[in-house]
């Protein structure tokens, strides 16, 4: 959508790009990517690499090797932080999270059933290392996104599991 500089000009504090490895015009985004990290390193740009198995060449977008080998492209390419899939399990996650040299996120994935699904996959993520999430369909098209967000925030950073964190309600929210 911009540039570094442009970026820079109106203020962000990092950049992201997006990269299917797997897809058939693979080789035109990990060119793209290595372009932007060269421009974020030179100016001191955080860089966030969203890194998905995805496309023909992929049988399973969740498998952990697949999931591994974005990861570990991602951070080799020069981002400071990669979001990924989660692969499932703590056990097989943690095996991406150990081969990748950079802080890994996960991503929020499709719409869950429900909100235990959600937080049990952060707490596994979490569990396995990951140091994040990104999730935004599963947090603004829930009935009360402040809510979920504060669920989300406890198994993060306060060490929650999923079923603590469904314990809160909308009035410990603050």
């Amino acid at each position: 959508m911009a540039t570094v500089e442009e970026a820079l000009k109106i203020g962000a504090d990092a950049v992201s790009i997006h990269v299917n490895v797997g897809a058939e015009d693979e080789s035109n985004m990990l060119s793209t990517f290595g372009a932007v990290s060269r421009s974020c390193q030179e100016w001191g740009m955080p860089l966030l690499a969203m890194m998905y198995p995805r496309g023909k060449k992929i049988q399973d977008e969740y498998a952990p090797e697949y999931i591994a080998h974005a990861a570990r492209v991602g951070a080799e390419l020069g981002a400071d932080i990669v979001k990924t899939n989660y692969t499932g399990d703590a056990d097989s996650f943690s095996r991406v999270v150990e081969s990748c040299p950079v802080p890994v996120v996960i991503a929020g994935g499709p719409r869950v059933e429900s909100e235990s699904d959600l937080l049990r996959m952060v707490e596994g993520a979490v569990s396995a290392g990951a140091r994040g999430v990104a999730i935004g369909r599963n947090v603004f098209q829930h009935d009360d996104p402040a809510l979920i967000t504060s669920r989300i925030c406890s198994v993060v950073h306060k060490g929650m599991n999923a079923k603590e964190a469904m314990g809160i309600s909308s009035r410990q929210q603050e």
